[in-house]
């Protein structure tokens, strides 16, 4: 008995002793835990909300901190969540003393130096999510030594450098995301993740070729490799992956054509997604076997052929954006039958036809865009069954007729787009949309007037309603509309006086009332608005004073040339104003009788004797010095029958330039003088006007920017000026300064042919204006020096020399607004697009795309 007795106390003391050496070493793996998490408090800068500063304190248990999971049976850290807390700082190094993690999510924060390399100590590590923060630096090599990690999330950071292929080795791994500066090309290697479910590298700067070893991702579920920089081919056998949910390739340099196959191996396809590339052939018919997929954009490519009939056969699609390429043919009526389609895009093709009435089968339709086609006819009746439509785009094609009555019953309507066309009236209905936002009719045939008692639209943020044939006054009622920020009603046959309830569109930033037939005075009470930035009242029939107060105080002579009767401040070129004493009858009475006639007598005399003086002057008086331009001092007489010999008949291939008033030739005289004639369209109210203003301006002035005049011909089928011929660059500085349109003179270009890309030089020449801050009319542009050359000498090194220097300006003590490859990528765009010859030029699509990557790169750096 007593034997048994002592072993069962020496029994019991064992298994004290070992439940003691137990809690010992938990005490001990719990220090560890501890200090690593007070470690990982230490290195946090800013807490805004207090989150760790109140909760993690060491009189409380640490599984109990906020953020912080731990295991049941050991009370080891095994998990850590703080994410969207605001916290900045940088990670511990002591992290990795978190033997027993498993998931480190601080997604959202603020979190700024390199990725610490102790990660690769976490052995037990499954999840690590990391993104939105401001990490930089490679991503550690030795993270792939985690060897249970499932998901790795680094996107929207700041790392820099390639890709480790070591990740490849991964055999759990399901989510890879990356977004950031990441270069180098996509590792091959990662074909042998066969777990891999979501592989994302989007938005980096990766390079090359897609391999097609990623084919061999037999689980894949969705492939993010949109923005980066990647070329060739799109490899056929990644359509063969049957698991495929969602292809994001947008923004590369992918080129060939889609596999005719595309689709009848992809049962789970939702998404495709490849704008912005320059994928080329038919689109492939097959893409109705996926009838799982909602969302196609195959939009700013260069697809040719028709749109696939076989579309209609999609019946769970809900978004197709098809626009910008080089589509053919007519809308197919099938579309009718896409039941759940959302949007339809299929802007700047080259489809022609009508709009199919089987449009109105497309019941929860919400967006319509057919812009930039050539499709005519009227618009069917059938669009009001789209109950459901919110904004409608068929600007610049080819219909005409009237507007459907029955538009007023689509309530749900924001945004309307119709300009570009021939439509000849507006119905009455339009009025009732009460949601609309914008409406632009610009440049069709719409004729009538406005209904004086317009309905008022108290959300109406924009309309134009400029180049059309519409009479009548503007309605008082305009001033109702409170949400007006832009009002266009320029290039019409308005009438009457300016509305003073004008001055209640608070809001308005731009409005533009010019060429049109308004008489009277601008109300003062204009000066209330107190956003406006650009005002057009030119080419009316405007009397009386110009205000001065408010926004009239930035607006220039621009504003107002053309009326009848302005008066104000000398600086807008226009008289000053008379007292304001008011005249009676007779006082007009004795002016028109008396006075006028008295002028009239003093003008004609002192003309004659003006004429006299300078005969005799000139046939007696030699050492006079000469007031005339031409530098042998001798004012010469040229005919009309001489400017035609010289100009060709003033042909097409002597057409330099286009302006507001006329057209400019060059011309060889015949004793072989290099001329240029401006010729005034006589038909354009204010043409006398120019003519007689640049006759007096030129015949006396000065100045090295301003070309000499050489005569002047009035003739009863014209009236030219003669100018001395220049230079292109000299020329160039002329027309930007002049009344002449500069962008006409680049359409033409110096040759006198034809380009449709002038457009795209006025876009270079703008870049090259906005970031270096200088116009070509600037004092530095002299001789054959224009500012195209200046910023082309100036590249690559010393671009930074003729760049803006607010641009590179440190903004709140950080980053710069921009850097020099930004600025570097602009500017060589900016001259890529005015290249000299049209066809060097950049084309529209070309644009966008490399805009589209510019906007990423600054994006990224900024960590946006």
């Amino acid at each position: 008995m007593f034997k048994e007795n002592v072993c069962k106390a020496s029994l019991t003391w064992v298994l004290v002793m070992q439940s003691c050496l137990v809690s010992l070493a938990i005490s001990s793996s719990n220090i560890t835990d501890q200090l690593a998490l007070l470690a990982f408090k230490s290195e946090i800068v800013y807490d805004p909300n207090s989150v760790l500063a109140g909760n993690w304190t060491e009189n409380t248990n640490f599984c109990d901190w906020y953020g912080v999971s731990c295991s049941l049976r050991r009370q080891r850290v095994t998990g850590l969540r703080l994410e969207s807390l605001g916290l900045q700082g940088t990670i511990s190094p002591h992290i990795g003393n978190l033997s027993f993690l498993v998931e480190l999510n601080l997604r959202n924060n603020s979190f700024h130096g390199p990725l610490t390399p102790e990660i690769s100590r976490l052995r037990r590590l499954e999840i690590l999510r990391l993104p939105i923060n401001m990490l930089e630096g490679n991503i550690p090599l030795g993270i792939h030594q985690c060897r249970k990690l499932r998901v790795i999330s680094l996107g929207t950071n700041r790392f820099t450098g390639v890709i480790p292929h070591e990740l490849s080795s991964l055999p759990l791994l399901r989510l890879l995301v990356q977004i950031n500066n990441l270069t180098g090309t996509i590792p091959p290697s990662f074909g042998n993740i066969s777990s891999l479910q979501i592989l994302s590298m989007a938005f980096n700067n990766l390079s090359g070729s897609i391999p097609t070893e990623l084919a061999q991702l037999s689980n894949l579920q969705e492939l993010y490799l949109n923005k980066n920089h990647l070329s060739g081919l799109i490899p056929p056998e990644l359509f063969n992956i049957s698991s495929l949910q969602e292809i994001w390739l947008t923004s590369n340099y992918l080129s060939g054509n889609l596999p005719p196959t595309t689709g009848l191996s992809l049962p789970n396809l939702d998404t495709l997604v490849l704008q912005a590339n320059q994928l080329s052939g038919n689109i492939p018919s097959h893409l109705s076997n996926s009838s799982k997929l909602t969302i196609l954009v195959l939009a700013m490519n260069n697809f040719t052929g028709e749109v696939p009939k076989s579309l209609g056969q999609l019946k769970s699609i809900s978004t197709i954006v098809l626009a910008i390429n080089q589509l053919t043919g007519q809308i197919p009526q099938e579309i009718g039958f896409m039941k759940n389609l959302n949007q339809l895009d299929l802007r700047f093709n080259d489809l022609n036809g009508v709009i199919p009435s089987t449009i109105g089968g497309m019941t929860t339709l919400q967006r319509l865009y057919l812009d930039g086609n050539t499709i005519e006819g009227t618009i069917p009746n059938e669009i009001c069954l789209l109950r459901n439509l919110g904004e409608i785009g068929l600007h610049d094609n080819k219909l005409y007729g009237s507007v459907p009555n029955c538009i007023g019953n689509l309530s749900s309507l924001q945004r309307i787009r119709l300009s570009s066309n021939a439509f000849r009236s507006i119905p009455s209905t339009l009025w009732n949309l009460e949601n609309l936002l914008s409406l632009n009719l610009e440049s069709n045939s719409i004729s009538g007037s406005l209904d004086p008692n317009l309905r008022v639209l108290k959300v109406l943020g924009s309309m134009d309603l400029s180049g059309n044939q519409i009479l009548g006054n503007i309605p008082s009622t305009i001033g109702a509309f409170e949400s007006l920020t832009y009002l266009n009603l320029s290039g019409n046959s308005f009438s009457g006086p300016i509305p003073e309830s004008m001055s209640d569109l608070v809001q308005l930033n731009i409005l533009d009332l010019s060429r049109n037939n308004l008489s009277g005075a601008i109300p003062k009470s204009l000066n209330e608005i107190s956003h406006l930035e650009y005002l057009n009242m030119s080419f009316n029939k405007l009397t009386g004073e110009i205000p001065s107060g408010g926004p009239f105080e930035n607006f220039t002579a621009q504003s107002f040339m053309g009326n009848e009767a302005l008066c104000g401040n000398a600086t807008l070129q226009v008289p000053p104003c008379t007292s304001h004493t008011s005249k009676n009858s007779r006082t007009k009475d004795i002016v028109l009788k008396y006075l006028l006639p008295a002028a009239f007598a003093f003008v004609v005399i002192s003309v004659s004797i003006f004429f006299i003086l300078t005969r005799y002057q000139r046939t007696h008086v030699s050492s006079l010095e000469s007031v005339d331009l031409l530098p042998t001092g001798e004012y010469r007489r040229i005919s009309y029958h001489e400017l035609r010999l010289a100009t060709n008949e003033f042909c097409e291939a002597n057409l330099v330039g286009v302006g507001s008033f006329g057209s400019v030739y060059k011309g060889i005289l015949s004793d072989g003088t290099n001329v240029a004639v401006k010729v005034l369209n006589l038909q354009l109210e204010g043409a006398y006007k120019s003519f007689d203003s640049e006759c007096n301006v030129l015949r006396t002035a000065r100045h090295r920017n301003l070309v000499k005049i050489i005569s002047t011909c009035s003739h009863h089928e014209l009236r030219a000026l003669v100018l001395q011929y220049m230079s292109n660059g000299s020329l160039e500085k002329w027309l930007y300064s002049s009344d002449i349109s500069f962008d006409l003179f680049q359409r033409y270009g110096y040759e006198g042919k034809v380009s449709r890309k002038g457009d795209m030089y006025s876009f270079g020449i703008m870049l090259l204006e906005t970031f270096t801050k200088k116009k070509p009319t600037d004092d530095i542009f002299t001789g054959e020096l224009s500012l195209r050359q200046w910023v082309s000498s100036s590249l690559p090194h010393r671009i930074m020399e003729v760049a803006d220097k607010g641009l590179t300006r440190k903004e709140d003590g950080e980053d710069m607004i921009t850097t020099k490859g930004t600025i570097l990528a602009l500017m060589e765009l900016g001259l890529e697009c005015s290249k000299g010859l049209p066809e060097e030029r950049s084309n529209i699509k070309e644009v966008v795309i490399k805009l589209s990557n510019i906007r990423s790169q600054l994006i990224c750096n900024r960590g946006g």
